[in-house]
């Protein structure tokens, strides 16, 4: 091991399992990292996280956020000031560095990672011409010493006089940084810390003045992303025309025609509607029970995913296939699959099946909800009446995404503005883009699927960067044709930090939270 190359790097969504089972490993005596924690962490501030990488191994991770000082100074928590974990809280113009987690590989000792860490970080901080850096660090030996030192504040004294050791503190104090404060209750699972932590800063020598720090918005300028992501992705949504069709060529002969056009038009991201693959189910043109035509679908489900798989290779798309039912352990679930243009394939389950979907077609709900990693960003995916329950767009949101595909199916107006109405409020809660796809047209003698009520469209929050009524773009009702849309990334980015209202910002986390009881991925 001695002859591996050790690195420090930023961390990428790719390395999420890989940190999953380093701080299972360091933090033995606590309850790890969920995955979309880890994942959220990245997504939204990936030049604040890195890890240390010695050969091919992760063995050390750093997360840090940017704040504005009026949050990182005063008295605060872990999960208040962390968003619970998920580093939702960072701030595109922030002036000071939060520094939220460092840990290292038990196991690996003499390659001063800690001390590459911080260095890092201070070189971050530089770069960005912030303030400082300021975090809450952990006294592990509180516990052991409290008798000995009768208070916490004492305990710190003792330390910075040297008169007792701390590893972690001790370390702190060596590299720069400087005791501001004392705070209770940080995190109270850190029982060796008694739940205490010392309030730290070091105070960045170059930094001037607050018009010269990056991100920050002045005299009227635009604010930008300054993390090296995309800024701009277009996205069309296929107002898919059901009719009846006599072969499963024939209805690859349509999806292809569609998917050729948007290629055409450049599109990053192609989102077709819920359940369009049951037009299948009219090559036979004869009523057949719905639970037993739904059983037969599930066969479509392999050659389904082969097809689309090309067709993303083929036309240089991504492309969201609505959703096909299928039969996953034992029971049969509305899946919607997402082919990226590499030709990785991802599913995403409808967690809450309608009562119709349960009782016609014994459909049941799925219990995992992830986002997924593209060429443009962080997206997530709800099947229709998913997006009537705000926590799992809110979980979505914890994760990373900046864009919502909402494929849908609705048979009649007051169904369909259900979910356009809800899904339109999603964009305004958590300041996302929200994509929408739904069929029109009729199949006879298709029972539960027989008539479509649909005005697909692209929708915004409602702010000055964005679309007039919060609509990029959308269809005439019922008629069979294709929206297009461009949605800037970095308006997101301006709209949180600095917008009419910031909904994500002033979310109270010493209040509430979502928190997924789902299993671990």
């Amino acid at each position: 091991m001695k002859n591996e190359k050790l690195q420090i790097r930023n961390a990428t969504p790719a390395d999420v399992k890989a940190i999953l089972d380093l701080t299972e490993r360091v933090y033995s005596g606590m309850p790890p990292y969920p995955l979309d924690m880890i994942r959220g962490q990245i997504n939204h501030y990936p030049q604040g996280h890195f890890v240390a990488e010695l050969g091919d191994k992760i063995v050390g991770y750093s997360a840090a956020i940017r704040v504005p000082g009026a949050k990182a100074l005063k008295p605060h928590n872990w999960k208040e000031i962390t968003g619970g974990g998920y580093g939702t809280t960072h701030e595109a113009d922030g002036d000071w560095l939060y520094g939220y987690e460092v840990c290292v590989d038990k196991d690996i000792s003499g390659y001063r990672i800690g001390q590459r860490f911080y260095d890092a970080r201070k070189k971050l901080a530089k770069y960005l011409r912030l303030r400082g850096i300021v975090f809450a660090g952990r006294l592990p030996n509180l516990k052991k010493k409290i008798k000995e030192v009768g208070t916490p504040e004492n305990y710190i004294e003792l330390v910075k006089n040297k008169k007792i050791k701390d590893p972690v503190l001790g370390f702190q104090l060596r590299n720069g940084f400087e005791v501001i404060g004392l705070i209770k209750d940080y995190l109270p699972l850190d029982e060796a810390s008694m739940g205490y932590a010392a309030h730290m800063t070091w105070n960045n020598p170059e930094f001037h003045n607050e018009e010269e720090i990056v991100g920050r918005k002045v005299k009227g300028q635009k604010q930008r992303s300054t993390d090296g992501h995309v800024t701009s992705v277009r996205v069309a949504t296929v107002q898919y025309g059901q009719r009846r069709i006599d072969s499963f060529d024939h209805f690859k002969k349509i999806v292809e025609y569609y998917i050729d056009i948007v290629s055409d038009y450049k599109s990053d991201f192609v989102l077709f509607p819920e359940l369009f693959t049951l037009q299948l189910l009219s090559i036979d043109n004869e009523p057949v029970p719905p639970h037993i035509a739904i059983e037969r679908m599930t066969e479509y489900t392999e050659p389904l995913k082969t097809f689309f798989r090309d067709m993303a290779l083929k036309y240089n798309v991504n492309i969201i296939a609505g959703s096909h039912p299928t039969r996953s352990e034992g029971k049969i679930q509305n899946i919607a699959y997402v082919f990226l243009r590499d030709g990785s394939i991802h599913g995403q389950p409808k967690i809450h099946p309608t009562p119709n979907e349960k009782y016609w077609w014994n459909i049941e709900g799925g219990d995992k909800l992830s986002a997924i990693e593209t060429d443009c960003g962080t997206i997530g995916v709800l099947i229709c009446y998913d997006s009537e329950f705000p926590e799992l767009t809110r979980h979505l949101v914890n994760q990373g995404i900046k864009i919502l595909f909402v494929p849908f199916l609705t048979d009649e107006r007051q169904g369909y503005f259900r979910v356009r109405y809800c899904t339109h409020a999603r964009t305004i809660e958590n300041q996302i883009y929200a994509v929408m796809s739904g069929s029109v047209g009729n199949l006879p003698n298709v029972q539960n699927i027989d008539i479509h009520y649909s005005q697909s469209c692209i929708l915004t929050p409602c702010d000055f960067p964005f679309a007039r009524d919060g609509i990029a773009a959308d269809t005439t009702p019922n008629v069979e044709t294709v929206a297009f849309a461009d949605l800037r990334l970095d308006n997101l980015v301006e709209a949180r930090n600095s917008g009419t209202v910031q909904n994500l910002k002033n979310r109270r986390h010493d209040l509430y939270s979502v928190v997924w009881h789902g299993p671990k991925e």
